[in-house]
């Protein structure tokens, strides 16, 4: 059975992937000349990479190994050693860690707690971790009933002190979901604390050994071509055309350099675009149904990712780092972290610059002054003196609208992968599954959406 797919990101190519696996015949079709979605990365005219975001890997990702495993590029995924590593910023140039000991679990994460000796105070460590014990008790239930409150609520209703926030959960906040405490909701800060504390090896970190469109994307691709499947890059979604009982008829792609359009038909249907964009393509038929208003309650957050090269080694830190200052959340130095970009005598920084509502419209040469501004707070040995380091190139990418901004509430908006449309489906990390916004997310909703179908449809029935 033929299923068409709009949108090559990992929902799309993972859906792919498994209705392959399926027996079904996945036609992806991806409006951009790249695959990747939100994982996209380009090349530049020095040949040097550049990605849509700093994207991490998590011992916490059941899925995303899985289908490592299953393409066999388990090798791709370069572990570091099992740590949170935070930047002091009343010390600039030091570094705070809390790092987890070869223990199950949750006892190696209560260790690493316990020993970090920077950052929390004994009696603030107690009241987090007693604050914490319903979640731990109750598992996902209780924290998905938190959906209500925001992070900063949770931690005054848990009296937990307020320097917990500032010390520790501003920096995750933003690497998370790009925006603050304030604003988040307290079940993904909770959902991540949970896997990170029940599973051994739940927060233990990876980096792909090179650019995610070719050494993810691409065998993803290539497996689902092997068995009979389709990517067609530059294929735009133009509108959704409809029968008279509403059910999908066909997508029309846009025709590009003068072609026209095209109608692009199959037995059944996927979108797995980001939200904004699918709320703008919905049908009017569809708008009056339910699962359509749904959607209106989820947007996409900005958010800006910089790539920043120097003549010289800003650091030798081969892993992720949170930099805890007020304009940037997470950055590395992907010089020493990932094997494609390595060199030993040079500093190739990769960041998120978060929250970004307020920097999305601003110039780029606006957006890296501000950061080296911070840059310079971060390793100031470096920046001063006779010969100070320099910056010989920069590469800034804007996503106006990234993951769903996950305010509290957000839970009861995010539809399933089934549609009340009987041959339309949704793939997508907005969509539910117990992820939130991540590539993990991404890849179980594919993986969701291909096994409703799977069932609805089962390969060895034909439908005209």
């Amino acid at each position: 059975m033929r299923v068409a797919i709009t949108g090559a990101g990992l929902a799309g190519l993972s859906c792919g992937k498994y209705l392959a696996d399926a027996g079904h015949t996945p036609i992806i079709l991806e409006c951009r000349d790249v695959l990747g979605g939100k994982v996209a990365a380009w090349k530049d005219d020095d040949g040097d990479w550049y990605e849509t975001g700093l994207h991490i890997f998590f011992g916490a990702y059941p899925n995303i190994l899985q289908l490592f495993k299953e393409l066999g590029i388990e090798e791709r995924l370069q572990w570091k050693e099992h740590s949170m590593i935070f930047n002091q910023p009343e010390t600039p140039g030091t570094y705070s860690r809390f790092d987890f000991p070869d223990i199950p679990a949750p006892i190696n994460g209560i260790i690493a707690i316990l020993c970090n000796e920077d950052m929390l105070t004994w009696e603030e460590k107690v009241k987090f971790g007693l604050g914490l014990i319903p979640a731990i008790i109750h598992g996902q239930s209780y924290v998905e009933k938190m959906d209500r409150y925001s992070w900063s609520e949770w931690i005054k209703k848990q009296n937990i002190p307020p320097r917990v926030e500032k010390e520790v959960f501003i920096a995750m906040s933003k690497a998370l979901n790009f925006i603050n405490p304030d604003e988040i909701s307290a079940t993904v800060l909770l959902t991540a604390l949970n896997r990170f504390l029940q599973e051994k090896n739940g927060s233990k970190m990876a980096f792909l050994d090179g650019p995610p469109t070719e050494r993810l994307c691409k065998p993803i691709v290539d497996y689902i071509t092997e068995r009979g499947g389709e990517v067609r890059l530059n294929a735009p979604l133009k509108e959704i055309i409809l029968n008279e009982d509403n059910t999908v008829k066909g997508f029309l792609l846009r025709g590009l350099n003068g072609e026209p359009d095209e109608m692009f038909e199959a037995h059944l249907y996927l979108s797995a675009i980001p939200v904004d964009i699918l709320k703008l393509l919905l049908p009017q038929p569809w708008k009056r149904l339910d699962f359509a208003r749904q959607l209106e309650g989820l947007e996409g957050v900005p958010v800006i990712n910089l790539h920043l090269w120097f003549d010289r080694k800003l650091t030798d830190v081969d892993h992720l780092l949170f930099s805890r200052s007020d304009l940037l959340s997470v950055y590395a130095d992907m010089s020493n972290t990932c094997k494609e970009y390595a060199n030993q005598e040079r500093s190739m920084l990769e960041l998120v610059l978060a929250p970004a509502k307020d920097w999305i419209s601003q110039s780029d040469e606006n957006i890296i002054a501000a950061t080296m501004e911070e840059l310079n707070k971060l390793f100031p040995q470096h920046f001063i003196g006779e010969n100070p380091t320099k910056l010989l190139k920069f590469h800034v990418v804007k996503t106006p609208r990234s993951v769903y901004k996950a305010t509290p509430g957000r839970q009861a908006f995010r539809p399933s992968q089934k549609t009340p449309i009987a041959n339309f489906y949704l793939a997508g990390d907005y969509t539910m599954q117990q992820y939130l916004g991540s590539m993990e997310g991404a890849v179980l909703s594919g993986k969701l959406a291909a096994q409703t179908i799977a069932r609805d449809y089962p390969a060895n029935i034909i439908i005209s």
